[in-house]
């Protein structure tokens, strides 16, 4: 008997604790109001852990939502910048085109005025050297243009084609050492010559002494030479000097156009002795 009863002392275990928790469950169903004795204890002991189950589960459920509206923040905040990038694009671009209609329209006004026939072009490049200065557009032999052909912008006379290629062409710059342009003073009609004098600047040469020229004087063409036609701005005059020797006036000249904003023009085609 003893060796049966340590053989099997789990199984009688077992069985025991189950015929316990039966009496115990029908000794519960006689009295539902009122705990039993087991009840109580086993109440006793596991209600600490209960609340500690239930405040730990509460704070993980807190903390997975506060988890999930993060997520739900930054992928909203991530959407927020894109339309942000995409509407600042779109108002650049915006005014950018309104930008260039301006220009446009200025440049459509003046073709209005030339009695020449003439091509729009626009800047693609700039070529900067210790001799010349000049800016590349995008038209060439192709579209008819020729070397000496003069080159105007809204605010007037920008220069003449110096080198021209088939989809390309080089245009030497007023203010550029090398060029020379026929001129007269506007007011006064004194004649020189305008020629550039680097760093956005030119002169106005061969004016004699006592020609009436004056600092806010606006100088055109004179249309001598056949390259420009005549009166069309150049610029204006910002220094008049009158020395004791000599026969000629210093005379600065500001050009009409801002050379270092240029991005459209328009080619006069016409050659340069028409």
């Amino acid at each position: 008997m003893r060796q049966f009863l340590i053989r099997h002392k789990r199984f009688l275990i077992t069985a025991l604790l189950l015929v316990a928790a039966f009496f115990t469950y029908a000794l519960n169903l006689r009295n539902k109001e009122h705990a039993n004795p087991v009840e109580r204890t086993v109440m006793a002991v596991t209600a600490p852990l209960a609340q500690g189950v239930a405040v730990t589960d509460g704070t993980l459920g807190h903390l997975w939502n506060d988890y999930i509206d993060l997520i739900e923040v930054r992928r909203e905040n991530k959407e927020l910048r894109k339309s942000v990038k995409r509407l600042n694009e779109r108002i650049v671009a915006d005014n950018e085109a309104v930008a260039a209609n301006i220009r446009l329209k200025a440049l459509l006004d003046l073709k209005g005025t030339l009695a020449a026939p003439s091509l729009a072009v626009s800047v693609i490049g700039e070529d900067s050297s210790a001799w010349f200065k000049t800016l590349v557009v995008d038209r060439g032999a192709v579209d008819g243009l020729q070397e000496g052909m003069p080159v105007l912008a809204a605010g007037g006379v920008v220069g003449r084609l110096v080198k021209v290629a088939p989809q390309s062409s080089r245009v030497l710059l007023l203010t550029d050492h090398a060029s020379a342009i026929a001129a007269i003073v506007q007011r006064s009609r004194a004649r020189g010559i305008v020629r550039g004098a680097g760093g956005g600047r030119c002169s106005m040469e061969f004016t004699v002494k006592d020609d009436d020229v004056k600092v806010g004087d606006t100088v055109i063409t004179s249309g001598i030479g056949g390259v420009f036609p005549k009166g069309l701005p150049i610029g204006e005059i910002t220094m008049v000097k009158k020395g004791q020797y000599g026969v000629f006036q210093t005379i600065e000249v500001r050009p009409s156009v801002n050379i270092g904003k240029l991005e459209e023009m328009l080619v006069l085609l016409q050659k340069a002795h028409e």
